[in-house]
């Protein structure tokens, strides 16, 4: 059975760390393009960071370029996102997704919140 479960979203200060974590079953994270979205109240979802099959090529969104990083653990079958010096502007739902041709999958999200 195909799943994605998000983890380590939270409650975080401004200029805080949080590491959010995918886990994927069923398929192997490295034969599929991964991504993390966020969607915030009253907004649009949006595409946060991706790293391609294969290599491994990343991307990242320009609002948090040089603060997040998106990474593979290819033994536990994860894909991770590191996110510093967080901003009130990251609070948001983040979700996992996973695609591959007409493959689709995605997470039920973790709410991430910076707050003071």
């Amino acid at each position: 059975q195909v799943q994605l479960v998000e983890s380590g979203g939270g409650l975080v200060q401004p200029g805080g760390s949080l590491r959010l974590s995918c886990a994927a079953s069923g398929f192997t994270v490295s034969l599929y393009a991964m991504s993390w979205y966020r969607q915030a109240p009253g907004k649009e979802r949006e595409l946060v960071a991706n790293i391609a099959s294969g290599v491994g090529r990343t991307n990242y969104a320009d609002s948090v370029k040089g603060r997040f990083t998106i990474s593979r653990d290819l033994y536990k079958n994860t894909v991770d996102l590191q996110m510093n010096s967080l901003k009130p502007a990251d609070t948001a739902v983040y979700y996992c997704r996973g695609t591959r041709s007409s493959n689709d999958y995605w997470g039920q999200g973790t709410q991430v919140t910076v707050s003071s």
